[in-house]
This record gives structure tokens, C-alpha cells and sequence, in this order.
């Protein structure tokens, strides 16, 4: 039913008097939803208000959808989480939901723990790889995956002021329960069996200053490793600047600094993982599927030889993985359309060139640090280095990827309708034809437009990628 708040047009965007607000939401006209839950600059789209009107209808939604009971909630180390998090918690239990509150750690926790427990959903607050200044509110449904889209769109009329808000008969509480963060631990370690010997391997971990902070170094030295951590304090000022998987120039040097055998960078929420071999080279995801397929392949325990990726999957891994019998599909970017295709297809193995990796005989969603160990027992059960395997794996196509920040969001969200952009493209894809392959799209998650241009030689995808990002700033920017 929809209701008949105060609403007004300011600056291009929406004012809505939501329930219980001292003063009206000003909110833009383009979907609070994007890829990966609410995100942005904090003080700007995300505040107080609207974290408290986020967890009040979000609470309302999840109750109806899997019945009254407890939420989990996460958050990763910025400055902003804390607050956001008391808002969001005041919001749910109004709503009449108990909340569970880990405070610091991985969004993957909050993942399995709702889903191994009777709670009705988990919300993680972060911004992921972004700098510090953002922040950002994500959902997770009772099964641990993130929420349908029609989940999030109730949620989003909700605070628009198109719904009633029902009477609430009853308060929900907030309790402090870090120790359950152990549980998830556990649960990471446990069904690694015959690999869980981890001694004389030297690893150093990358934390960026964020959530893996206590949780990576502890897994790894249980397990025997000699652990080196770099950005290895909770820290809101500092989390992923110039550090962690979108930097990965000291974790380079200090694997070569301290001989060691790897290295993982992680983001700052811990769902995605970067690996370092033994001399430094960066290996993506696209090298960590392949090795891990190969290894589920020869033991049996990948349907159909099928993984999942997305549109970035490098050219050179696809035609490697069908040279070993194996299938690839591409969903759009994107780990929550990764893992749609997986329950679609039954496939196991699905993830990004970006890190976030999913496996569903351990897990159910992305998780960097399930995805470190599992690498690194693999190398400790192949008996040879990191180095050797990537070697003899797959060679990649030259790939540039460039990100032009558009600050204005309407724009950004709609660069398909920038007639001389969508020419320039054309031109791009006719000159190159079957020697190479063009990207643009809009981020999810940053104020940028993407350009990836993927060729068989270096200068012919320069050429074009310079191209591209001319014309996004000459017409967008």
C-alpha cells in the first residue's frame, strides 16, 4: 500500500519524511541498491538517518520473508562503521529483530554465520576495496546468500515512503557476540583434512588495515606457517590506501624481502584475496580458478568440468580450461551474478579476476581467506612452487583495464545513453574484430566508468583503451 509522506524535488534528487526521521531523507533518484548493497561517500549518500531507516525496513523485510528472529551484523575498520552500525542496529530492532553485533570481520562471516544459524539475515558494513572515506551496507538473506532483488526493492520503497509502516508488538535486543567470529574459523580450517600442515611454509599475508586483520594471521600460524603481516592493525584512516589487493607493490617486495614461498593481499572486507608467487608475480583469480578447477577436476568433485566467471575472465584462461576439457561461463561483473549462475547451473567453482572466489563445497559466498588457504594447500600438496604452477598453466592475454571517475551519478549510471561513447565503442570492436574484445561499463561500487580492452598484442589493446578513456572523459567526465 503506499502511503502519502511529504516529498519534494531538491537538486535532482528525492526528499521523503520517512517514519521516525527529525527531518526529511534526501535521496537520489537512481537506485540506492547497486551491485553490492547501499555504497558510498559517507556524509554525502550515507548517514545516520539513512542507516537507521535502511535496518528499520530492511528488519520489516526480512521478517516477512523468513519469519521473527535474529540478524547478524559485521563491520570492517573504517571510522564511519561504528556509527553506522549503531544506526542500522537501532533501525532492526525497532523493527522487532535481535541483532547479533561480531563487530570486526570478514563480510564472509557475517555470510556463513547466518547461514549456519537460525538467523533470518547478516548486514555487513563496508565499502570493500574502496578508500576510507566511503562505506557501504550490505544484506544477507537466512541461506548466507545476498538478497533477491525484489527483497531489495521493497526495501528501497520503504524508505522512499511508498509503504505503511505495520504496527510493531514487539522490540528487538542488541547483543555484543564476537566469540561466534571464532566459529567461522573454524569452519575454514576443519575441511582442509590432510592439508592442514601448513609447517615450513612462509607466508606473508597483506591485511590492508582492515577486517582480515586478526582473523588471517591466526588461521595461518594454526595451521604451522611462519606468517609475515604487513598493515596488520584495525585502522579507518589507512584501510586499502596503497595497500592490500588493489596494491600489491609491498607485498611484492616483501615476499622477496623475506624469501618467502607466497603472499595474499586482501581487500578491505576480506572477501576477495590477490596471491604474490615466490618471485613476486601477481596471480588473479583467473589463475587461482584454473589451478583450483584443475584440482576439484582430477579429484572428481567439478560437475560438468564447469566454472563460472564474468565478462573479465581473461581469453587466455578460457581457451586453456576448454584445452583441459572444461567449460567457462561469463555472467555479468559482479560475485552475486557469479553465484546466481552457480546455483543455476550447479556448478561448484565460480569467481572474478578481481578475487572473490566461491567455492560451494566450503562456502557460500566470496571469501578471500578461505580462498588463501585452500591455494596455499594446494601448492604444500603439489609439492612444487606457486611459480611452477602458474607457469605451467595458461599464458593471459594482454588486458588494460582503466577506471575514469564520473562524479555525477545520473550520468555514470546512464553512459548507454551517450550516443558519442556508444560510437566510439562500435569503432573499437570493427577495428579489431576476432583479435581482441572491448569493456565499458559503469562500477557498482566506485564513482568510475570502467574501460577493459582485452587484445593479442599489448599495442593494439593500448590503442584502443586510450581511446576508449578519451572519450568517456570528453563526453562523461
Amino acid at each position: 500500500m503506499v502511503m502519502s509522506p511529504a516529498v519534494r524535488q531538491l537538486n535532482g534528487s528525492v526528499t521523503v519524511r520517512s517514519p521516525f526521521a527529525t527531518s526529511p531523507l534526501s535521496l537520489p533518484k537512481s537506485p540506492l541498491f547497486g551491485t553490492d548493497g547501499i555504497r558510498g561517500k559517507v556524509g554525502d549518500l550515507l548517514n545516520a538517518p539513512l542507516a537507521l531507516q535502511v535496518g528499520f525496513w530492511a528488519g520489516l523485510a526480512l521478517r516477512q520473508r523468513y519469519g521473527t528472529g535474529s540478524i547478524v551484523l559485521g563491520q570492517d575498520s573504517r571510522n564511519s562503521s561504528s556509527m553506522l552500525a549503531a544506526a542500522l542496529s537501532a533501525g532492526l530492532t525497532a523493527a522487532g529483530l535481535e541483532v547479533w553485533d561480531l563487530g570486526l570481520c570478514p563480510t564472509p562471516c557475517v555470510a556463513y554465520l547466518t547461514h549456519c544459524s537460525e538467523a533470518v539475515g547478516g548486514v555487513m558494513i563496508s565499502a570493500s576495496h574502496n578508500p576510507p572515506e566511503d562505506n557501504g551496507i550490505k544484506f544477507f538473506g537466512a541461506d548466507g546468500v545476498k538478497l533477491p532483488n525484489d527483497v531489495q526493492r521493497q526495501i528501497e520503497e520503504g524508505i522512499r515512503g511508498q509503504l505503511h509502516s505495520p504496527e510493531i508488538d514487539s522490540w528487538g535486543h542488541h547483543y555484543n557476540r564476537p566469540e561466534l567470529v571464532g566459529d567461522y574459523l573454524a569452519s575454514l580450517q576443519t575441511p582442509l583434512n590432510g592439508d592442514r600442515d601448513f609447517s615450513g611454509l612462509r607466508v606473508v599475508l597483506d591485511l590492508a588495515w582492515g577486517a582480515a586483520t586478526h582473523v588471517a594471521p591466526q588461521a595461518f600460524r594454526e595451521l604451522g606457517a611462519e606468517v609475515i603481516c604487513l598493515h596488520d592493525r584495525p585502522d579507518g584512516d589507512r584501510i586499502n590506501v596503497n595497500c592490500g589487493s588493489t596494491h600489491l607493490e609491498g607485498l611484492q617486495a616483501a615476499v622477496l624481502e623475506h624469501n618467502a614461498d607466497l603472499g595474499f593481499a586482501f581487500d578491505g572486507d576480506a572477501d576477495r584475496v590477490l596471491a604474490v608467487d615466490g618471485s613476486g608475480r601477481p596471480i588473479d583469480g583467473d589463475y587461482i580458478l584454473y589451478l583450483w578447477g584443475q584440482h576439484l577436476q582430477q579429484s572428481q568433485q567439478l560437475p560438468d568440468n564447469l566454472i563460472v566467471s564474468t565478462v573479465m575472465a581473461n581469453l587466455g584462461f578460457e581457451r586453456a580450461w576448454e584445452k583441459q576439457g572444461g567449460k567457462l561461463l561469463r555472467t555479468p561483473v559482479g560475485d552475486r551474478y557469479v553465484h546466481a549462475e552457480m546455483r543455476r547451473t550447479g556448478s561448484t567453482l565460480g569467481g572474478e579476476q578481481s578475487g572473490h572466489v566461491i567455492c560451494s563445497h566450503y562456502g557460500v559466498s566470496g571469501d578471500g581467506l578461505m580462498t588463501a588457504l585452500h591455494l596455499a594447500a594446494l601448492v604444500r600438496r603439489s609439492g612444487i612452487s606457486l611459480s611452477e604452477l602458474v607457469d605451467n598453466s595458461f599464458q593471459t592475454y594482454p588486458q588494460l583495464l582503466k577506471n575514469v571517475r564520473v562524479e555525477d551519478r545520473e550520468l555514470r549510471l546512464n553512459w548507454q545513453n551517450c550516443d558519442p561513447l556508444q560510437q566510439a565503442i562500435e569503432q573499437a570492436k570493427t577495428a579489431m574484430g576476432d583479435l581482441g574484445r572491448v569493456l565499458v561499463r559503469a562500477s557498482g561500487t566506485e564513482p568510475v566508468i570502467r574501460v577493459m580492452v582485452e587484445a593479442v598484442n599489448a599495442e593494439l589493446a593500448d590503442r584502443w583503451a586510450e581511446n576508449l578513456v578519451f572519450a568517456v572523459r570528453q563526453h562523461l567526465a
